[in-house]
């Protein structure tokens, strides 16, 4: 008996958690247990062959919205060259739905709903222990396993969810790390979550609950003894419980190798005194804060059944800034109720004013078993069909809205957490009513331009951006092209100088000069600028956090019979 567990995910980098907890906790059946990791990018042709070749008796595989079709198609064929193949499918895009999914799926045998842990070591032993005769009394039938909806010869049958588990419970995930090097470890410490948000899943388990501090502990040591680059926590809300959180972050702190970073997503307004004290001491990058922002808007922000103090927020925000160590993720969603297109606007421009490390401008995405869906025709909410349920409209937003809108996300990506143009930006802003009419009218450029559906390369972003320019006679092109110079030389040291650099040749027995009397490698840039200053960017001395040079102002010696002006290099 062979039963696999087979997860899909969106990228290589990412790894699930879930089909892992699920194989860590039927561990007393461990022989009979394969796992499989594969990505909706391969080939599912490759995917097919090794499914078949692993000559499993039952396939369960794992369900969201990033790979449901990419399963169901998986499914179809894998029915028809494995037909005594018992399949399963569990995970969030099919929880809500298994009656519908399972009529739409006539090959699949049953869903997991729900929490999957001992739902699915209940399975195994079904499975395992062999199929129990009608009445026998002997072993388990399907209609003895809560947390199932399956079929047989009379129907679907839902079997009714289960209670909460005790997470401390489910076995460490991680023993063998060979299988996630240059992968993401994800870890929970908690599970649910104490908010209503409307168009979250977490908001359906409201029974929270916490991982052992004494388990956590000893299992972030391991991952700090093994030198795991990033575990990122998948806490809905890691810091809803003070205790809980302060006592994981004074102990990564204390026990910090220089090496492994932490991953959290916060409420920043939850924050105290004395978890910002502690952060303040924090290594440059030990910790990473992902904080759900979402909308600024009041209306919006009742209305969507969400908690936040925006004042305290911004406040806390900029403290964190202020220590310098701390990389913050803000997020906004584009299309939730009462949010029109200029009240997006007011928040994406006060959440930008809070300069945030990213900036991730989302969209609603309609999902099942959440308020939201059920809320969508009273909002007017007119949404995709099909995975991933991302809304088209609402009575606030129109299509050709939301259409800008995706321009905008995209520039910002390009340009704004991309981190490449930092100096550039803080430059452009000044020309322009606000922070979103920059991005909103350079979306627009790019549209007209049809550069949007092509691919660019780093340096022709800049070029871009110096044509779209050219239709804003009031800005120095001379400005703003020294400052796309020091924001790429912050980065790299160019292998060749950009199209819009103005030449070095006249500095070069200058430069050459210096570098030879204070020794400085060739790993080093020396430039001069139209205002004849001279910056040594140093790639060796990155800032820890952001990554980029440690730069600093040097001086020339010039001979006393050069005619040349030292303040124009250009």
């Amino acid at each position: 008996m062979k039963i696999l567990l087979a997860a899909c995910n969106a990228k290589y980098i990412h790894s699930n958690l879930a089909v892992y907890n699920l194989k860590a906790y039927a561990e007393k059946y461990q022989e009979y247990l394969l796992l499989r990791e594969y990505t909706i990018n391969q080939q599912k042709d490759d995917i097919l062959k090794d499914l078949y070749r692993s000559g499993a008796d039952v396939i369960c595989f794992s369900c969201y919205i990033w790979n449901i079709s990419f399963v169901k198609e998986l499914l179809e064929d894998l029915a028809q060259i494995m037909p005594d193949t018992k399949f399963w499918a569990g995970g969030p895009e099919v929880s809500f739905d298994a009656h519908t999914f399972l009529e739409g799926n006539p090959f699949v045998e049953g869903v997991m709903a729900g929490e999957g842990e001992e739902t699915f070591l209940e399975l195994v032993e079904y499975y395992a222990e062999g199929f129990a005769p009608a009445g026998s009394g002997q072993h388990k039938s399907l209609k003895d396993i809560r947390g199932i909806v399956y079929r047989d010869e009379t129907g679907i049958h839902h079997n009714g969810l289960r209670d909460t588990l005790d997470l401390s419970k489910v076995p460490f995930a991680y023993e063998n790390l060979e299988d996630f090097s240059n992968r993401i470890i994800y870890y929970e410490s908690s599970r649910g979550c104490p908010f209503s948000c409307s168009y979250c899943l977490s908001s359906v388990d409201k029974k929270l609950r916490f991982r052992s501090l004494d388990l956590v502990k000893k299992e972030l040591q391991f991952f700090i003894d093994h030198n795991v680059p990033l575990v990122k926590f998948v806490d809905r809300t890691f810091n809803c419980k003070h205790d809980h959180a302060m006592a994981i972050w004074k102990y990564i702190a204390e026990h910090d190798n220089g090496v492994t970073n932490f991953h959290f997503e916060i409420s920043a307004d939850l924050l105290r005194e004395e978890e910002l004290a502690l952060m303040e001491t924090m290594r440059p990058g030990l910790i990473q804060l992902e904080i759900g922002v979402q909308s600024t808007n009041p209306q919006t922000i009742q209305e969507i059944h969400r908690t936040m103090n925006l004042d305290k927020l911004s406040s806390i925000v900029e403290r964190i800034h202020s220590f310098g160590n701390i990389h913050q993720h803000l997020d906004l969603i584009a299309g939730l109720p009462y949010e029109d297109y200029h009240s997006f606007r007011r928040s994406f421009n006060e959440v930008y004013a809070m300069r945030p490390q990213q900036l991730q401008l989302g969209f609603l995405k309609v999902l099942k078993g959440s308020y939201m869906m059920e809320a969508a025709e009273k909002y007017g909410i007119i949404y995709k069909k099909r995975e991933p349920y991302e809304v088209l409209c609402t009575k606030w937003l129109t299509y050709e809205e939301i259409l800008k809108l995706k321009m905008v996300e995209s520039m910002v990506e390009v340009y704004y957490n991309s981190g490449q143009f930092q100096n550039t930006l803080r430059c452009l802003e000044d020309y322009f009513p606000d922070a979103f009419g920059f991005y909103e009218s350079l979306g627009a450029f790019y549209e007209k331009k049809g550069y949007g559906e092509i691919s660019h390369s780093r340096m022709q972003r800049y070029e871009i951006l110096l044509e779209f320019l050219e239709e804003y006679p009031q800005i120095s092109k001379a400005d703003i092209r020294d400052k796309m110079l020091y924001d790429l030389y912050l980065r790299e040291n160019l292998k060749s100088r950009p199209s819009f650099a103005p030449s070095q040749k006249k500095w070069e027995k200058e430069i050459w000069e210096y570098r030879r009397v204070h020794q400085i490698p060739k790993t080093s840039h020396i430039e001069v600028f139209r205002d004849g200053r001279t910056m040594l960017f140093d790639y060796q001395r990155r800032d820890p956090l952001f990554k980029n040079a440690y730069v600093e102002e040097v001086e020339l010696k010039y001979d006393e019979t050069d005619k040349r002006n030292p303040e124009f290099a250009g």
